[in-house]
């Protein structure tokens, strides 16, 4: 329980980390579904491949649009390609950044479906048993009235009685499930010489232009998670006074003992203390949002801290004017 925990504060510690735990879930959800799924090809030359396909292509989009659904990287994406310009320029690095790692994450899920099923074989199997040359295959039934097209795409029904005491279907189905296997290696294969070559190839591109694009892609994240902190205090804060003031305004027998001292060092409401200021507060954010530089708030700090300096300084001073028997350093004794 306590290593869950960890590992659960672990995935909620940054934005990263939640997309790399939302993927990975995703990925052991495909894997799950797919070995708990109940495979029964229609075994019709015409729906064989309809139904193959559909198993192996529309269970991967779907988990990719989940996959971009849960990823937080796509409402960032899209609030930083929509919101107005304001004070505040866009950065278009910042959202081929956001866009690629969310396609990253969101195919993952998708490409390890359609490997499991290629290496599984079953829907190859039923998709293309219509497809294989009879002439290499020997013993095959022939009955008579019934075309060879409907014979081959009976391949993925064991059951089916036209192959009792027949070898060919395992025959066709061992050439089958070997093609598929061996295109969802080379997909594999592919794959990781890919990640190889991109990962060797990343020290020869722009590092620090990298750096810079992750750290403000990292800010947008941060900033408005302590904008919604920062709203959730106002907004706590806000509900408080107003609740006091209602019970202010009734009776004195019915509030007395329920108010409580305002601590006026605590409080969070910067200003804005009515309804209007606090729309206009939340569209002036939405439609300009502050210029990202902090030197007015570094020189007030730099003022209030020579401030400080220079009044410990006169209290020194004057503790040392002063002496213990009350008599001035400059009085001779």
């Amino acid at each position: 329980m306590e290593r869950f925990r960890m590992v659960f504060q672990f995935f909620q510690s940054n934005t990263e980390s939640v997309a790399n735990g939302i993927c990975a879930m995703l990925t052991l959800a495909s894997v799950k579904m797919y070995t708990i799924f109940d495979f029964n090809c229609p075994c019709l030359p015409k729906y064989n491949v309809l139904y193959g396909m559909g198993v192996m292509f529309i269970p991967p989009v779907v988990l990719f649009f989940v996959g971009i659904i849960v990823n937080k990287h796509s409402v960032m994406m899209l609030e930083e390609w929509t919101r107005p310009t304001g004070k505040r320029k866009k950065n278009p690095a910042i959202i081929k950044f956001m866009f690629t790692n969310l396609i990253q994450r969101a195919m993952v899920a998708p490409v390890v479906w359609i490997l499991v099923t290629l290496l599984d074989g079953k829907c190859f199997i039923c998709a293309f048993s219509v497809s294989v040359d009879p002439s290499r295959f020997n013993g095959l039934p022939n009955v008579t009235g019934l075309d060879i097209t409907r014979v081959l795409a009976k391949v993925p029904c064991k059951e089916d009685i036209i192959f009792q005491n027949n070898t060919s279907r395992k025959a066709v189905s061992r050439y089958l499930c070997c093609w598929s296997q061996a295109l969802g290696w080379s997909i594999l294969l592919f794959l990781i010489i890919l990640a190889v070559v991109a990962r060797c190839l990343k020290p020869c591109f722009d590092h620090a232009a990298f750096l810079q694009t992750r750290y403000w892609s990292n800010y947008a994240d941060l900033e408005q998670k302590l904008f919604d902190e920062t709203c959730s205090t106002h907004a706590r804060e806000f509900a408080r006074k107003c609740v006091i003031q209602f019970f202010e305004s009734m009776h004195e027998e019915m509030c007395q003992g329920m108010i409580l001292p305002l601590d006026e060092e605590d409080d969070h409401l910067h200003g804005i203390t009515s309804r209007k200021q606090v729309n206009e507060l939340l569209q002036a954010w939405y439609r300009s949002k502050p210029d990202l530089d902090v030197t007015k708030i570094a020189q007030r700090q730099y003022r209030r801290a020579r401030v400080r300096v220079t009044w410990e300084g006169d209290q020194n001073k004057g503790r040392q004017a002063f002496k213990p028997n009350g008599h001035s350093p400059h009085t001779d004794v």
